[in-house]
């Protein structure tokens, strides 16, 4: 019996191509598992209605964590424009599994390391090494929306007692149907957990400062809330310097110098926005990993889309998902194997020589790139 049952989930497009890449290194690493296929995805929804089958839930409950590829997602009008013609009139609305899965699993905590590794010439330095916490399951990702605005929530919030009358008269004289309403939710409990992760990890690794994205001067009371949240905190960790950053700000401050940053710490849009800046920073999406962890699992990710231009043709790098994998060894204690991984990844990028498009400049499925899968047996050579 395989020491790990691990649920394997490449999702749409790209994402099973870098998932097929990232099994070659894994099986390299003699790593003892057992891969669990399970359905997610865009062509689940087109043909049952649901991207994110029961049956898929029911089989993550019985493995101790997941690897997940990459998902397509499309605005609810052209998402019902796909869907099976018998199932469009079954009052159906599609969702993002990913964001699903994070909330039935307490997912709280979305980890992405963005790490410059030397010889990478698509870095923007090669001194950065920063790691982003952003709370997984709250803020303006809560999936908590309206459209047309109902008569019964637009009047809550024109009520003096609870709600703003005098802002909301004119969302009423634009006409209810013609307003949509996005909710940011935000909990002290959920901002206490994702501050007091980000100031214990730079504890444990040494870490000079923890940085807190927000907007609190305009979003008041949940910007607010986070912040005096993390001022608390920060209280209890004298020798972490805690810093704090409007998001318009800090995404000049990362290109001016983001060799001062360490931590940074974020609710859900801020947090993704940010990250995708700092993946920018260091070579891009094809180098950006990310791991959703909870109290008793985690579902392992890069940062990157499904590509579907991209589908099919072998061209993507997989370095992303490869590290994706990387973290999903270290959560579950495989520490050996975690750095032998990473030294493998560093050991290609540092010569130089093997690399997909976007590395070698040249455009996708040109000659003088090397394929996804090229690059994903490199590095299991080196292993």
């Amino acid at each position: 019996m395989a020491k790990y049952k691990i649920a394997w989930m490449p999702g749409d497009g790209v994402g099973n191509e870098v998932m097929e890449a990232t099994r070659v290194v894994l099986d390299a690493l003699k790593f003892d598992a057992e891969y669990i296929p399970a359905d997610i995805g865009w062509e689940f929804w087109c043909k049952e209605g649901n991207p994110l089958p029961d049956r898929t839930i029911e089989a993550l409950k019985g493995t101790d964590c997941a690897l997940f590829g990459a998902i397509t997602s499309k605005p609810r009008e052209e998402a019902l424009e796909e869907l099976d013609p018998s199932l469009r009139d079954k009052g159906l609305s599609y969702f993002s599994p990913i964001v699903k899965l994070r909330q039935l699993f307490n997912l709280h905590t979305n980890l992405r390391p963005c790490k410059a590794y030397p010889g990478n010439p698509l870095n923007y330095r090669d001194d950065i090494d920063i790691v982003v916490f952003r709370e997984n399951t709250e803020g303006a990702y809560s999936g908590i929306e309206w459209f047309p605005l109902p008569e019964k929530i637009a009047t809550a919030m024109a009520d003096p007692e609870v709600g703003h009358p005098d802002r909301m008269k004119r969302w009423f004289d634009k006409g209810l149907d013609n307003v949509a309403v996005s909710t940011r939710v935000m909990s002290r409990q959920g901002c206490e957990s994702i501050c007091r992760q980000s100031f214990e990890y730079a504890k444990k690794y040494g870490r000079k400062s923890v940085t807190l994205v927000e907007k609190p001067n305009v979003l008041r009371e949940t910007g607010g809330l986070m912040t005096r949240v993390f001022r608390d905190v920060a209280k209890g960790y004298p020798g972490i310097e805690a810093w704090e950053a409007n998001i318009d700000a800090i995404c000049m401050w990362m290109i001016k110098n983001p060799q001062d940053y360490d931590v940074l710490v974020a609710e859900n849009m801020f947090g993704d926005i940010v990250s995708d800046l700092c993946a920018g920073l260091v070579g891009g999406l094809g180098f950006a990993s990310a791991a959703n962890i909870g109290d008793n699992y985690a579902v392992f990710e890069p940062t990157h889309g499904s590509a579907p231009k991209y589908d099919g043709k072998n061209v993507v790098n997989p370095v992303a998902m490869i590290l994706t994998a990387k973290m999903m060894l270290d959560w579950l204690g495989e520490k050996k194997d975690a750095e032998r991984l990473e030294a493998a990844v560093a050991s290609l990028i540092s010569e130089n020589t093997v690399g997909t498009y976007d590395v070698k400049k040249v455009r996708a499925g040109q000659p003088g790139a090397n394929s996804t899968m090229e690059v994903a047996q490199a590095i299991a050579a080196k292993l």
